[in-house]
């Protein structure tokens, strides 16, 4: 039987955190928005209220050589304030490296102009739907 249930995918950021979903059947990853730190728990809780979520799947930022940097304190001070508002939501962890590039990439390669790559909020959101695609491919 079917799990009918979304995932959301989340790239983290001291300025803006990136949100993503997938569709109900959990085949593709979309972005949904960019987001204050402040404002994000907002929309994730609106999400949450909308449709089941079966697990967040955050993007945990290793340093080039796979190591734990500073970044990773940020993020995991956020999966904590996560887990109190959401504590039945399972939080999985993705290694982020390069998506952003990637995410730039993907924007000029499917013709994005160059003033709207350069927003960073765009890069943000379609960096966290990247994240999510990345868990599908390799979980599916």
């Amino acid at each position: 039987m079917q799990n009918y249930a979304r995932l959301i995918g989340i790239d983290v950021g001291l300025k803006r955190v990136g949100l993503a979903q997938t569709d109900l059947l959990k085949t593709i990853a979309s972005p949904v928005g960019t987001y204050s730190p402040s404002d994000v728990f907002e929309e994730v809780d609106r999400i949450v209220e909308g449709s089941p979520v079966e697990a967040f799947i955050i993007g945990w930022p290793l340093t080039p050589n796979g190591d734990e940097g500073p970044a990773t304190k940020m993020v995991q001070r956020f999966i904590a304030k996560l887990e109190k508002a959401h504590p039945n939501i399972p939080i999985i962890k993705v290694d982020e490296r390069y998506t952003s590039n990637k995410a730039k990439d993907l924007m000029l390669e499917i013709g994005v102009p160059k003033k709207k790559r350069r927003q960073k909020e765009r890069v943000d959101r379609i960096a966290a739907a990247l994240i999510l695609q990345r868990y599908l491919d390799e979980h599916q």
